[in-house]
C-alpha cells in the first residue's frame, strides 16, 4: 500500500521545484518536469542500472553546457521523478522523510540540466 497518494506526490514535486531561486529557475530553459511510477528498462540500461535497482530520478536532455548553435527546436529535457523508489528508500508514512528526498532528487536532476555531473555533486556534498 502507497503511504502517499499520486497527487500528493505530484504537489511535493511542484513544492520542490517552487523552492528553485528564481535567479536560477530563470536559466532553466526548455525542461519539462514528470513524475511517473517506476523507471523503464530503457531508462535503468541508460543509467547503467538494472531492474531491481533504485533509480530515484533522471535527467533525460542536453545540459545548458553542452548546447551549441545548432540547438533549436528540440524537444524539451526532461527530468522524471520516480514514485515507487523514492517512496521505498523513506520511512512509511513520514511525508517529511518523503519531502526531503523528493526535493533532493529534483534538485539533483536539475543540476544536470545545469551541467553538473555526478561525480562534481559528490565532491560538493550533494549526496
Amino acid at each position: 500500500m502507497d503511504t502517499i497518494s499520486l497527487e500528493r506526490f505530484e504537489e511535493l514535486v511542484e513544492e520542490a521545484l517552487d523552492s528553485i531561486p528564481e535567479a536560477l529557475w530563470a536559466a532553466v530553459d526548455n525542461l519539462a518536469v514528470v513524475v511517473e511510477e517506476w523507471p523503464t528498462r530503457q531508462q535503468l540500461a541508460q543509467v547503467g542500472m538494472r531492474r531491481g535497482q533504485l533509480l530515484l530520478g533522471l535527467y533525460e536532455g542536453v545540459p545548458l553546457t553542452e548546447r551549441g548553435q545548432y540547438y533549436s527546436l528540440a524537444p524539451p529535457d526532461k527530468i522524471t521523478i520516480f514514485r515507487q523508489p523514492i517512496l521505498q528508500v523513506c520511512p512509511p508514512g513520514d511525508e517529511d522523510a518523503i519531502r526531503q528526498q523528493v526535493r533532493r532528487t529534483v534538485l539533483h536532476e536539475i543540476a544536470h540540466h545545469f551541467g553538473i555531473s555526478d561525480e562534481r555533486l559528490w565532491e560538493l556534498g550533494a549526496y
